[in-house]
């Protein structure tokens, strides 16, 4: 049995075995984080509605001034079932390092047994001893001598896959603040453009009534009838469309809160006002993606534990000592089981070295070596992805803002087009056409202003997430963010 020295034995080989723990080593190439060239600035830096401060640390959320809003991303942190696993996960990889750590410790191990053995009576030895009663009890261990760095770099591998736990969690958490305030205003864009569609479908109904009360007058004929009724018809066909956009995106919200469709509904509001969004939105400097961006912390923990594991295989090719003991009683009745005689004691080192395996080791190294570099190349394609991702929704946001403020401007002269086409049509100054081409068209540039309204938010969420979520990587929970802090990042105006 291996087993750790009884205290008699650690004497005499005390120390012999600090002299050889001194020189102990670590094979295998040790991590340096990498570190990749990034842009000093923006490409959209001096856009309008972008500032070079920090982006906000935590809550991105509250930027929009929305309380429901707030509320509903807050119990997604909370209630996600998808966020619930990536937690449960990250409770195992903590385990899963104890269990790496472990190994830096001696096993100790307490065992007992009991035997009766009775011989065959036509043997020599069943002549004299017919029947044998064995008690025994041990106390026994063994300490491998990390001599050349396995456990070390298997505890620091461990270690590295803990953190790519806890970045899936911030990932997670992420995107679940994303999804949940993204979807909250696709619901109230939905809604949105269901008004506006009723209120153009009213206003139809009205220019129908006219068009007839015309008709009954000899006034027009019944082509402009027909052509008024399909006006209405083609608005109230889009309702049906809209209904079930809205309710989609119920559902979807309350599943992101771990909720059965349906059960969220009746905690909405029947409100339809997008949340406001800030004219200017604080962005930083792509080097903070380095530190903000889960999947960026994700692809450098990975690298970290892959160098790790060439260390841990490389420590195999090399011999490995182990110190072991027992110190035990064994005796034919427990009456003698404290007799001197009955002691059992058993101490001693012992090394195993793999001399050959047929390149079986060389080759596991070389393996982890070749992967260590693609883990490597991941991480840099990560890095360029992230600083992609956030370029590209910072000019969406800034293109968007300026796309809605020329609808909010083609809105207004539309609605001013349409009145003056029914006044002229109601006093015979210009034919139905001009109406129905003035309604048709407010109709739809109305439309378009509503869903560019909710691509400006969804734009900024998009914005906030590429940009690292705001989460604080040492936050443990990240609902449990800091209240006080400034959620906006915004500069107050000059």
């Amino acid at each position: 049995m291996h087993n750790a020295l009884p205290s008699r034995a650690m004497a005499p080989l005390g120390a012999a075995s600090l002299l050889v723990l001194s020189a102990c080593m670590t094979v295998g190439p040790d991590y340096a984080p990498p570190s990749p060239v990034v842009p000093a600035t923006w490409r959209q830096s001096g856009e309008p509605g972008l500032i070079d401060r920090a982006a906000p640390a935590d809550r991105w959320w509250r930027v929009f001034g929305d309380p429901v809003l707030a509320a509903l991303v807050e119990r997604g942190l909370r209630q996600n079932l998808d966020l619930r696993a990536s937690l449960a996960r990250l409770a195992a990889a903590r385990a899963q390092r104890g269990v790496a750590a472990a190994g830096r410790w001696p096993t100790l191990d307490l065992g007992a047994s009991y035997e009766h053995r009775r011989e065959s009576e036509n043997t020599p030895f069943g002549a004299f001893i017919p029947s044998t009663d064995i008690h025994t009890a041990s106390f026994d261990a063994a300490w491998e001598l990390d001599l050349w760095g396995r456990v070390r770099r298997s505890v620091e591998a461990a270690t590295a896959e803990l953190g790519v736990s806890e970045a899936d969690v911030h990932a997670a958490a992420v995107t679940v603040a994303a999804e949940v305030a993204r979807t909250y205003v696709d619901l109230l864009a939905a809604r949105r453009r269901l008004v506006i569609a009723q209120q153009n479908l009213t206003l139809q109904q009205q220019t129908l009534d006219l068009v007839r009360a015309r008709l009954a007058a000899g006034l027009v004929g019944e082509r402009d009838v027909a052509q008024a009724e399909t006006n209405v018809e083609t608005t109230r066909s889009r309702l049906p469309e809209l209904e079930s956009l809205a309710a989609a995106n119920e559902n979807r919200l309350a599943v992101l809160l771990g909720q059965a469709p349906g059960d969220l509904a009746p905690e909405l509001p029947a409100s339809d006002a997008l949340p406001s969004v800030p004219t200017r939105v604080a962005v930083g400097a792509p080097a903070d993606l380095l530190r903000r961006r889960p999947d960026v912390r994700r692809a450098e923990r990975r690298l970290a534990a892959e160098v790790a594991r060439i260390g841990a295989v490389e420590a195999e090719r090399y011999p490995q000592f182990t110190l072991s003991g027992t110190l035990g009683l064994s005796a034919d009745g427990a009456r003698h089981w404290f007799d001197r005689d009955s002691e059992v004691i058993g101490f001693g080192p012992s090394v195993r070295w793999n001399l050959f395996d047929g390149g079986r080791l060389k080759n596991r190294v070389r393996a982890l070596e070749a992967e260590a570099e693609a883990v490597q190349l991941d991480y840099e394609q990560t890095v360029l992805t992230a600083i992609e991702e956030a370029e590209t929704a910072m000019i969406s946001f800034v293109r968007e803002q300026a796309r809605r403020q020329t609808l909010e401007r083609a809105a207004e002269r539309a609605r001013r087009a349409v009145d003056l086409a029914r006044t002229q049509y109601r006093e015979g100054l210009t034919d139905f056409q001009a109406v129905l081409d003035s309604e048709r068209i407010v109709a739809r540039i109305e439309d378009d202003l509503a869903v560019s309204a909710a691509a400006v938010a969804t734009n900024l969420i998009a914005l906030y997430k590429a940009l690292g979520g705001g989460f604080v990587p040492s936050t443990a929970d990240p609902s449990a963010a800091d209240p006080s802090a400034d959620p906006t990042g915004d500069a107050p105006a000059p």
